[in-house]
């Protein structure tokens, strides 16, 4: 699904570059996730696969129909703003010109928001938020689905609840994975691969052979 070869990377355009002869295959079906020190470019090379970066050398092709996006949530809304969750999506679902009928209720469900569908989105916690964001970036279908950092800022029962939602939409429905993470008990606990940033370089392991690589230490998996 994603094949990115001999990529290089600045934002200067110039070297040094923060990405350098990155060679990654990823398969449909994959859930994968980015992992890697502060700094390590995690972002950007999300940001290069989603086209918001232009490599400075080097190729990304993507085999998808359309990509699902959930940025890291910086999104607030002040508690009286007149819009409700239902109305957001379909306000949403409206600008993809999405005419499948079925779709709300269809993202409503998968996302397990029916509870509070009708509440002010200035009302939410930040678990809620965090769920009617993935609503709506399944919305158009996506075969991809990219996250970043999708557990910041939410408390540890809404992170479970979050990566349930997101394993449920890579196992049951299909989507593939591509979660940048600073959660490392969540992404060994659900993702298929670790993808990890380390000197400018991206190296892509099984779950079993990264931890084969770097111990079991890593393996605690509690969120």
């Amino acid at each position: 699904m994603i094949q990115i070869q001999n990529l290089n990377f600045s934002y200067s355009g110039a070297k040094p570059y923060i990405l350098s002869g990155i060679n990654l295959k990823i398969d449909r079906g994959n859930y994968v996730s980015i992992i890697g020190e502060n700094g390590s470019a995690k972002s950007t090379l999300m940001k290069l696969v989603l086209s918001l970066l232009k490599p400075c050398s080097g190729s990304i092709k993507l085999n998808t129909d359309f990509i699902g996006y959930v940025p890291q949530r910086v999104e607030s809304f002040n508690s009286q703003f007149p819009i409700t969750v239902a109305e957001v999506l379909n306000c949403h679902k409206k600008n993809l010109k999405n005419k499948d009928t079925e779709a709300l209720t269809n993202c409503i469900a998968s996302t397990g928001i029916k509870d509070f569908k009708n509440k002010l989105i200035g009302n939410l916690s930040g678990g809620q938020l965090q769920k009617v964001f993935i609503a709506r970036a399944i919305m158009g279908n996506p075969d991809l689905l990219i996250l970043d950092e999708p557990s910041t800022g939410i408390d540890v029962k809404s992170q479970e609840e979050i990566y349930d939602i997101i394993k449920h939409l890579n196992t049951k429905h299909g989507i593939t994975i591509l979660s940048v993470e600073h959660n490392m008990s969540a992404a060994l606990k659900n993702s298929s691969h670790i993808l990890s940033i380390e000197k400018c370089k991206g190296t892509l392991y099984s779950i079993e052979d990264f931890l084969k690589k770097n111990g079991e230490a890593y393996y605690d998996i509690s969120v």
